[in-house]
């Protein structure tokens, strides 16, 4: 199965700067992404799991990289060059493992390491910091849509679209090809045990059950972070938020017998441990967003499939066209968001954003905002293909931004200051803005 990541990590050993950490939540495909990397692009590639051998912790009592390559040579009878990788897994295991990369940076830059974790951010005490700095970052996610289409063997379908204009018409069998793959995916998602469990059997009932074994996997993890006070109220923000992804959160909606400050703190860690994503409300005057942040706060789930599984939707009576049609707003703006996060830059922490106005008797709300090359863009987010787009209108009266971006299941197309993507599209965003420059000129900025 191929991966995104592995162009990314390829230009990570390209550069050396600096070790590796990859982040990511649980069961992302991190492991196995490093490994088959390590098996491609080096003579050897030494591998410490510190969840399944605890053991491997004493050897990064030392902070020198020196006498930590020597216990490794004698352990795994290889002698270190630079030509091997050294990968620590589930690193937030050993927190003295992540302290050391610092050291592997500044003693022995000519060592290729990398470090992977899905609770990094719980990995250290008061007294401990990350090594930022002296470390490489990479965030890691579910698959994508177009990763989604390359495991099902559908490269002519992902070179079409990426080579698609704004001017060029989608055939109508190709479309609802796309479309019907669309539907697969909001039903699988983009975990990846789940889609090769699919790509096994051919069952949507059989990859139901991995997603189920997942979730319960992310439950108990809960004991990890959280204080046995806690858990209750992870367990609860967990459940009501694929419920709530399209919805500004009140916390009376998620559980009204809980605190408020008890659920925002649910939500924080399960922000950190990258379970949920938050949607921070802007005013998008201007960049950065974060400087006109608002207190309107939305959330995504991790993943679309694990989303509409713990919403209830029964695979085993309904069809993917049917799964279209319950909570269809939501499923299109968990997907979006969910691409819009993975397709950002993978070295640098995605944050999402949306814009809200309350005024009595016009409220308006924008899904997302989006950058590209230091302007602003509007995006609405339609399940289907029609719908109004009255809350975009008053955006751009209001924002003047040079054009606005729609996603839904209609045709790819550029009219009235509105581009219009089909959500199978989303992966070539950055191209198609870029397109309507290449047509309309400067004249957008001006207008």
């Amino acid at each position: 199965m191929d991966r995104v990541i592995s162009s990314h990590l390829h230009s990570w050993k390209k550069s050396h700067r600096s070790p590796l950490l990859i982040r990511g939540a649980r069961q992302v495909g991190k492991s196995y992404s490093v490994e088959q990397f390590g098996k491609k692009e080096f003579e050897n590639c030494i591998v410490l799991n510190f969840d399944f051998d605890p053991g491997y912790k004493s050897i990064f009592l030392t902070k020198d990289p020196n006498s930590i390559i020597s216990q490794l040579e004698l352990l795994f009878r290889q002698t270190i060059t630079t030509d091997t990788l050294i990968f620590l897994d589930e690193i937030q295991e050993c927190p003295d493992a992540i302290m050391s990369l610092r050291y592997f940076k500044e003693l022995r830059p000519d060592i290729f390491v990398i470090g992977a974790g899905s609770l990094l951010e719980f990995a250290f005490t008061p007294d401990m910091r990350m090594p930022v700095g002296r470390v490489q970052f990479l965030n890691m996610f579910p698959l994508t849509f177009s990763e989604f289409m390359g495991a099902l063997g559908e490269e002519k379908l992902i070179f079409h679209l990426n080579t698609v204009h704004i001017s060029d018409i989608i055939p109508p069998a190709v479309h609802e090809r796309l479309i019907s793959l669309l539907r697969s995916y909001f039903i699988l998602g983009g975990m990846p045990e789940v889609i090769y469990s699919y790509l096994e059997s051919g069952s949507y009932l059989s990859a139901s059950r991995i997603q189920d074994a997942l979730i319960e996997t992310y439950k108990r993890d809960f004991y990890k972070y959280g204080k046995k006070s806690e858990v209750i109220h992870l367990q609860t923000v967990f459940s009501a938020i694929p419920r709530m992804v399209s919805e500004q959160i009140k916390y009376v909606n998620i559980d009204r017998e809980s605190k408020s400050r008890e659920l925002k703190n649910a939500l924080h860690l399960l922000s950190l441990a990258r379970v949920i994503t938050p949607v921070q409300g802007t005013d998008a005057s201007g960049l950065p967003f974060g400087a006109t942040l608002s207190d309107k706060q939305k959330y995504i789930f991790l993943d679309i499939g694990l989303m509409q599984h713990l919403c209830g939707l029964n695979i085993e009576i309904m069809g993917p066209t049917d799964i279209m049609q319950i909570n269809r707003g939501s499923l299109a703006e968990q997907f979006i968001g969910q691409e819009l996060l993975a397709l950002g830059d993978p070295f640098i922490s995605s944050e999402l954003y949306f814009w809200a106005r309350d005024k009595p008797g016009s409220s308006s709300e924008i899904d997302y905002c989006i950058t590209r090359k230091g302007r602003i863009y509007p995006v609405e987010v339609k399940s289907g293909k029609t719908g109004t787009l009255r809350s975009l209108q008053r955006y751009m009266q209001e924002k003047n931004p040079p054009f606005a971006i729609r996603f839904w299941e209609g045709e790819l197309s550029f009219h009235d200051k509105i581009l219009s993507i089909p959500l199978y599209m989303t992966s070539e965003t950055g191209r198609l803005i870029d397109e309507v420059y290449e047509m309309a000129g400067d004249n957008l900025d001006n207008t």
